[in-house]
């Protein structure tokens, strides 16, 4: 394997030489598009000969394109601000368009490729141009997923159920009422992540070393964002105060904390969907879970609730990665935040794996649930719902003596006021069915 990186690259391996996997190649991927976007700039600038912007830019190219992803192989977990990153892509680009300049002309990682940049102003730009890019991606996955509760809403709507609050007997409801509840919480969740995702339009690029823009001229800084909105076909725009953004990031902690909020609930649901359909004889079974794999090695037909699950594990990681977030960026000293690569890595997992798993969740668990209607219709007959619908014909003192007689001797509510007399068959059964009817 022929290799372009240079001398920072090899110390870093000798300094970094863990077993965590290496840098995300999106947030590699962003800093190159930072790296065309400069070298045209400072081409603009003055800064920069035709030839040595053209192979730089022909140079990243070839990355973005798929090709020599070999070249960036350095761990994810790291010190120095993330600097053995920025100066792996230096030395990849510099070599490689050293070499497409025939030799004869060489390119330097330092003089061109960072030229009127800074790590401290690269990388925190990257991770946000790549969170950006997997923010769109998860709000792709969410419109699917609340899609898709809310067709199951329509195809549910007239399954009657029992509603349940601490996990015992509430009031009626329908099972479809639950899935419209599901799709309304994720809307609002979406809305919120798209507030906050405008927070990484906002760059510090221009900034250099601690955003008071040190050997970047006005020229470059102006060209450098026309330059990234060509290619990325996005809207970055700097920020008011540079230095304020480079020293402190808790922009990624605001976009972290949405991200583990909407995954607090995508557990919530989880837990709601495994309780459901626990089962199929000893649990409640008035959903079934589509059979994705054997449920046992040794338990012959038992279907487990493995995307659910997956969910649950999903907000135990992001919230890990949220406190970790949150930490890394307190540690801000002074005019930087040097905690970036913890920062980069765990923020870009927590969108990607929340989106990955949204669309699972969607694709594979709730577009194929089926509701049990005879399940849901008899857990709501034999349980004490209807007493609140009593209450104000009865009074509440009245209607608890009833509820408690129905538990002490498994008598159903509708046989207990059957048998006092206090309604008949044909008034009850017409009592409860305008009250149903009044939540379809």
């Amino acid at each position: 394997m022929q290799k372009y990186f240079g001398e920072e690259t090899k110390k870093a391996l000798k300094n970094f030489p863990f077993s965590t996997h290496p840098v995300k190649m999106e947030f590699i991927l962003s800093i190159v598009k930072i790296k065309k976007a400069a070298a045209i700039a400072n081409f603009k600038a003055g800064g920069l000969s035709q030839p040595i912007k053209n192979a730089i830019v022909k140079a990243t190219d070839e990355i973005l394109s798929g090709k020599l992803k070999d070249q960036f192989p350095l761990s994810s977990f790291q010190g120095g601000a993330g600097t053995a990153i920025n100066m792996n892509v230096n030395e990849v680009l510099a070599g490689r368009a050293t070499e497409i300049l025939g030799g004869k002309t060489l390119v330097h990682p330092n003089d061109h490729v960072n030229r009127s940049q800074s790590t401290n102003d690269v990388n925190p730009s990257a991770i946000k141009i790549a969170g950006y890019g997997l923010l769109l991606e998860l709000d792709s996955a969410l419109s699917g997923l609340i899609k898709t509760f809310g067709a199951k809403a329509k195809t549910f709507a007239k399954i009657f159920k029992l509603g349940r609050t601490h996990m015992q007997d509430a009031v009626p409801t329908t099972l479809g009422a639950e899935f419209e509840a599901y799709a309304e919480v994720l809307s609002q969740h979406q809305g919120q992540l798209a507030n906050v995702r405008q927070l990484f339009r906002t760059l510090n690029l221009g900034g250099t070393a601690i955003g008071n823009g040190v050997n970047a001229s006005a020229k470059y800084r102006s060209e450098v964002y026309a330059e990234l909105n060509k290619i990325t076909k996005e809207k970055f725009v700097p920020g008011r105060n540079l230095m304020a953004m480079t020293s402190g990031q808790t922009d990624f902690v605001i976009v972290s904390q949405a991200v583990t909020a909407l995954t607090v609930y995508l557990s919530k649901i989880a837990n709601d969907f495994k309780f459901m359909s626990s089962g199929p004889r000893g649990g409640i079974g008035e959903i079934v879970l589509p059979e994705l794999q054997k449920g046992s090695s040794i338990m012959p037909g038992k279907v487990n609730p493995v995307l659910p699950e997956t969910l649950n594990q999903l907000y135990f990681l992001v919230s890990g990665n949220n406190l970790t977030i949150e930490k890394a960026a307190e540690a801000a000293q002074m005019q930087l935040g040097v905690m970036l690569p913890v920062i980069a890595d765990r923020l870009l997992e927590s969108i990607q794996l929340t989106a990955e798993s949204v669309r699972q969740f969607d694709r594979l668990c709730v577009a194929k649930v089926k509701a049990d209607a005879k399940k849901c219709r008899e857990h709501l007959e034999s349980s004490t719902a209807f007493a609140t619908y009593l209450t104000p014909k009865f009074g509440y003192d009245e209607i608890s003596g009833i509820v408690k007689e129905s538990v002490r001797t498994n008598t159903t509510i509708r046989k207990l006021v059957i048998g006092k007399k206090m309604m008949t068959d044909k008034e009850f059964n017409l009592f409860i069915k305008s009250h149903l009817n009044g939540i379809l």
